[in-house]
């Protein structure tokens, strides 16, 4: 009897926190102050596609969105945000004020600047018809420009939520940045103590709530040995040949399915020519899982996998004038970690999503909101709407059609004003 009641009591109570979630976005979407700000943001609709463009063709590379983070602060400034600046990482950001005391929690809505392309790639937007055509620009240039339709929107309709709300542009999200400019936010930005509640806005889905953080850990391998002639010196320890044994026995390790876990070998070099034993050689290896324990088991089998074909290669050739070592060296490390499902933040974005008529989604991947996850700091990422393809090709593209791309920019408003509380 006492175990029935327990799980009617837990079904009772999760069925009375989806309603007062639904009930929380109703009362935001049926607010005039609510339904002004969705008219702005239909009247400036040219414009949130022109800041797009402009930004796009701001080239962001990888430890170089310097440029970019320049001009965004100023739209920020101008969009009227108070205390607009760039932390020491390079994260531009400003604060709309709430209702609240002042130094109360507040929520952070942001965008990443950089994008995955080079120095040198072409960032000139193409249009066909409603559809945009540049690298970068779904991923993420277009969640940029809704953020700041976002602040004209509210100031516009005189929008006013009891908890300050904080945009920001962050550096780093992608590839080598390991989330960087997130990281410093959440350990040394002057906000840090004060966020309760993070959305990410990455990518043009606006079905999509990605709650669960793919965590990776990230090795350049560099073996080395000896060196010598391929012919004089056979018989020496080979680095290449301990890397080799590496590949082959991790890949007969065996992950799960559930939580998904997977490792790589991806990147190799090295060596000095095709008659000389490699006096070193490189290879990079990637690991992920959703799951923070099994991420740090696979780590820990992988090491013990380099070890073993370390010292298998020494035992098995000559070391009389060296022998093989490897050595490992860090070159990715996002956390692992999850906003669970039935939390105040995802019931309330599924609602705003299912009141646009979509169908909401939960998901895994990895993003900037890994850090607030890890951290046990409800966050979310979330789509900026409309719809996009072919994310980090150089043909990437969004569709900005009036309605559609409207229509799908509305849940992530109806959220941020449900979670900062409008009034």
């Amino acid at each position: 009897m006492f175990k029935a009641f327990s799980f009617a009591a837990l079904l009772l109570a999760g069925c009375a926190a989806q309603a007062s979630a639904a009930t929380d976005v109703g009362k935001v979407i049926a607010s005039p102050a609510y339904k002004k700000a969705v008219s702005v943001l239909d009247s400036q609709h040219d414009r949130i596609v022109q800041d797009i463009v402009t930004l796009t063709e701001i080239p962001a590379p990888p430890f170089k969105e310097k440029a970019r983070a320049e001009a965004y602060l100023e739209m920020l400034r101008a969009a009227g945000l108070t205390d607009v600046e760039m932390d020491p990482e390079g994260n531009v950001m400003g604060l709309r004020r709430g209702t609240g005391p002042a130094g109360g929690p507040l929520v952070v809505i942001e965008a990443h600047l950089d994008t995955v392309f080079p120095e040198g790639t072409p960032v000139k937007v193409r249009r066909e018809g409603t559809k945009l055509f540049a690298p970068g620009i779904g991923d993420d240039t277009r969640s940029l420009a809704v953020l700041l339709g976002y602040v004209r929107a509210m100031n516009e309709a005189g929008v006013k939520t009891r908890r300050d709300i904080l945009f920001v542009g962050n550096v780093g999200e992608e590839g080598p940045g390991d989330l960087r400019g997130t990281r410093y936010l959440f350990h040394k930005g002057k906000y840090k103590d004060r966020i309760k509640t993070f959305f990410s806005m990455d990518g043009t889905d606006g079905s999509r709530i990605v709650n669960g953080g793919v965590g990776s850990r990230r090795y350049r391998i560099t073996f080395k040995g000896p060196g010598g002639h391929s012919y004089g010196a056979f018989g020496l320890v080979n680095p290449m040949a301990a890397m080799s044994q590496t590949v082959v026995d991790l890949y007969k390790v065996e992950v799960p399915k559930t939580p998904k876990t997977t490792y790589s070998a991806s990147v190799t070099g090295g060596g000095t020519s095709v008659n000389s034993i490699p006096n070193d050689v490189f290879m990079e290896f990637d690991m992920r899982s959703a799951s923070a324990e099994e991420l740090a088991k696979l780590e820990q089998r992988f090491k013990t996998i380099v070890e073993a074909a370390v010292a298998g290669e020494n035992k098995a050739r000559s070391t009389r004038e060296g022998a093989v070592t490897a050595e490992f060296k860090l070159i990715g490390d996002r956390p692992a970690g999850t906003t669970p499902a039935d939390s105040e933040l995802v019931r309330t974005a599924q609602a705003a999503i299912s009141a646009q008529g979509l169908k909401p989604e939960l998901n895994t991947s990895s993003t900037d909101a890994n850090v607030p996850m890890h951290l046990g700091i409800p966050g979310i990422t979330i789509g900026s709407g409309g719809s996009g393809g072919r994310a980090h090709s150089l043909d990437e593209w969004i569709d900005v059609e009036k309605g559609a791309s409207l229509k799908g920019m509305l849940p992530g408003l109806t959220m941020l004003l449900a979670m900062a509380e409008l009034q």
